[in-house]
């Protein structure tokens, strides 16, 4: 649907918030940040810089209106002049670019003729060539050093289990669709619905085109292809016969390309993954932990040498998650990603285990909501160049560069002509005591354009999910929209939120919700203490852990006079066993069987507080969702009507968990919420008695 009629239906149903939420505080239409502005935003991902570090490819991201998709295109940048020039544009959307060994070729992923291609790019002739007919979608592809051939992963059928063989449909007969049979524990999953048969598997094809070659086979997936030389690939998966019940667990393993004789070399219980091999590849780094069975862990560095002897953990003391990595081109450090109190570095750490920042402000890919996500790439070079996504409050993500004899600046400037010109709010970073124990909780406050601490404002407190993930200072549409129509948006990382250390992230485990909505209404006393927002104005949402969290408060509390709880976990025990990650639920979050003992679940689902909801809320889930299933909401909708609270549900058709997934879909989230809280805005209602 076209945003403009999608607008239409929903100010029919009246629905949508008004131009001016904020009574006093009426802002130029034109210079805000309105619905149909979502359309507009660009940002830019997946930089990756040329062997030479002179060229950066990057995905440059934008919102199709004719197909109400998030598409993209690449494009160039001359890494010392800035020289900014498209590469391949006005097709499919297209992504994953990477360049070849020597720097004269790039592959990237695209569609033609609505199948998926694999396609080469070459830049001596300004020419590209698929590379291979492809059956699914490919993903992960990389180059062999010598640059002749390409591993990527692909989804390959499986054999599909029956008990029964139907009789053969007379010709032009219109029998019902047959049935469909699932053995595996995990038969669906959020984002692919129920799942067909078989597995995902590497492939490699070479360079020059031609017929893939499968390389591994069985019923196991297996991913993040890794050359080892050119005669050999890492894969990392787990063939265990029992891999469904302990989802986290995967193993690294050496594929020769001669006979395909598959070898573990890492064995631990425990995730391995994400391998990457030295220069000179004698060494592989790689991600992992111990498995204590926890819900959370903190993500570890390790070093081994290219037989898979030899471990050792780097920075072992080092508190906090490690993230993506590449080796510097001299071997002795590597480069990492983590996530730091709200921001995104980038780290070097040495074979010694030293750690050092060699940058920070990283991110801004996550355009609905200010979660932190970024990526980077080093050049070949014996003075790296690093080009890397940007992030700030006031903008998506840019590309910049660093790097010695390269100036650190950011090379893109994707959103000026569009946000210029509008009046955006102002992000504002507090700290606030939790009212629990004084422990410390940072948080981010989105003040609408030309704010005054009078007292009068509406406020609106937005709840990230995981639970175990990270907001920060970056630019989001959502936050803006609540802010543009008046409403002080803040948006907190609770005890439980990553990038703080794993005591902090640590403090909800068994324990969730809990004192993390204390934490959160900390934040919201701090805020009328300010004389920021009306006390009689609190509204209150968030999606997933946030959407669990919103359902948790409103049985905790009376303060807020609206909220909308988006996509939630309502029922534990439901949770633990239909979800798509229900094994993980069991074992590592409750760590309990819910028909020994129910109240492991129930004591922690807002189902259970029911009795003490009369806040209006709304209920908002994707009808394909299947992370936090349609059934959770449905609970919890039914629960409030037949408890006589004021509610409504609003299922989001074709969407799975990720409801924002679509521009239009982002729009109707936030003014859908927009529109219920100004329905019970006690600022509104004295509008209307007059």
């Amino acid at each position: 649907m076209r945003a403009s009629k999608l607008l239409g239906s929903l100010a029919a149903l009246g629905i949508l918030a008004g131009p001016a939420i904020a009574d006093g505080h009426e802002e130029d239409s034109s210079r805000k940040f309105t619905a149909e502005r979502v359309f507009d935003i660009e940002y830019a991902a997946d930089p990756q810089i040329s062997p030479d570090g002179r060229t950066i490819v990057y995905v440059r991201r934008s919102m199709d209106k004719l197909t109400d998709q998030d598409r993209g295109d690449l494009w160039t940048l001359d890494v010392r002049s800035g020289a900014h020039r498209p590469l391949i544009t006005g097709g499919a959307s297209a992504g994953a670019p990477r360049w070849s060994p020597d720097g004269t070729r790039l592959i990237y992923t695209t569609a033609t003729d609505g199948k998926p291609d694999l396609r080469l790019y070459y830049f001596d002739t300004d020419r590209s060539v698929s590379l291979a007919q492809l059956p699914a979608g490919p993903g992960n592809a990389t180059w062999s050093p010598d640059g002749a051939h390409i591993a990527f992963t692909m989804f390959t059928p499986g054999e599909t289990p029956s008990f029964a063989k139907p009789p053969a449909k007379p010709e032009g007969a219109k029998w019902a669709e047959p049935v469909r049979v699932f053995d595996d524990l995990t038969f669906r999953f959020d984002g692919a619905g129920y799942l067909k048969e078989g597995a995902t598997h590497v492939y490699t094809v070479s360079s020059n085109g031609g017929t893939p070659r499968q390389i591994t086979k069985g019923e196991a997936d297996f991913g993040a292809p890794t050359w080892l030389g050119n005669d050999a690939l890492l894969v990392v998966g787990n063939d265990a016969e029992d891999r469904d019940m302990d989802p986290i667990e995967s193993e690294i393993y050496r594929v020769d390309l001669g006979d395909l004789s598959r070898t573990v070399i890492t064995t631990r219980d425990g995730p391995d993954v994400n391998p990457v091999v030295s220069p000179d590849g004698s060494k592989i780094a790689y991600l992992g932990y111990d498995d204590l069975v926890k819900s959370y862990q903190q993500i570890d560095l390790y070093v081994m040498n290219a037989d898979g002897s030899g471990s050792v953990e780097l920075a072992a003391g080092f508190d906090r998650s490690f993230g993506g990595m590449a080796w510097h081109p001299n071997g002795r450090s590597l480069i990492v990603q983590i996530e730091n109190a709200g921001e995104i570095d980038l780290v070097s750490v040495t074979m010694e285990g030293d750690v050092s920042t060699l940058a920070t402000g990283l991110g801004g890919t996550s355009i609905g909501r200010p979660y932190a996500d970024a990526s980077f790439s080093v050049s070949k070079t014996r003075r790296p160049v690093i080009a890397y996504t940007a992030g700030s409050p006031d903008r998506p993500s840019e590309i910049a560069v660093m790097g010695r004899g390269v100036e650190n600046r950011v090379l893109t400037d994707l959103n000026s002509d569009l946000l210029d010109h509008l009046d955006m709010a102002t992000i504002e970073e507090i700290k606030v005591p939790s009212r629990v124990d004084g422990l410390e909780i940072e948080a981010w406050v989105a003040l609408p354009h030309g704010f005054e601490a009078d007292g009068s404002y509406p406020m609106i407190l937005e709840i990230h999910g995981g639970p175990f993930a990270m907001y920060g200072p970056f630019f989001a549409s959502e936050i803006q929209r609540f802010a543009a129509e008046g409403y002080v948006t803040v948006y907190v990382n609770p005890r439980g939120s990553t990038g703080y250390g794993s005591d902090f992230a640590m403090e909800i485990d068994k324990a969730y919700p809990g004192n993390d909505h204390e934490d959160l209404m900390s934040v919201v006393d701090a805020l009328v203490e300010r004389n920021y927002v009306s006390e009689d104005r609190l509204f209150i949402t968030g999606g997933s852990g946030g959407g669990i969290l919103t359902a948790w408060a409103v049985g905790k509390t009376d303060r807020f006079a609206a909220a909308a709880s988006i996509k939630p976990v309502i029922n534990w025990m439901t949770m633990a066993l239909s979800a798509d990650i229900a094994q993980f639920v069991r074992r590592h979050w409750i760590r309990e069987d819910p028909w020994e003992n129910p109240d492991a679940f129930l004591d922690f689902s807002p189902i259970m507080l029911i009795e003490n909801v009369t806040t209006p809320t709304l209920v908002m889930v994707g009808e394909e969702d299947w992370r936090t299933p349609t059934w959770e909401a449905e609970q919890f909708y039914t629960a409030l009507k037949l408890k006589g609270v004021e509610t409504a549900l609003i299922r989001v058709p074709g969407s799975p968990h990720y409801i924002a997934g679509r521009p239009s879909r982002l729009i109707a989230k936030t003014d859908n919420i927009m529109g219920w809280f100004a329905k019970y805005d006690p600022a509104k209602q004295d509008d209307t008695e007059e």
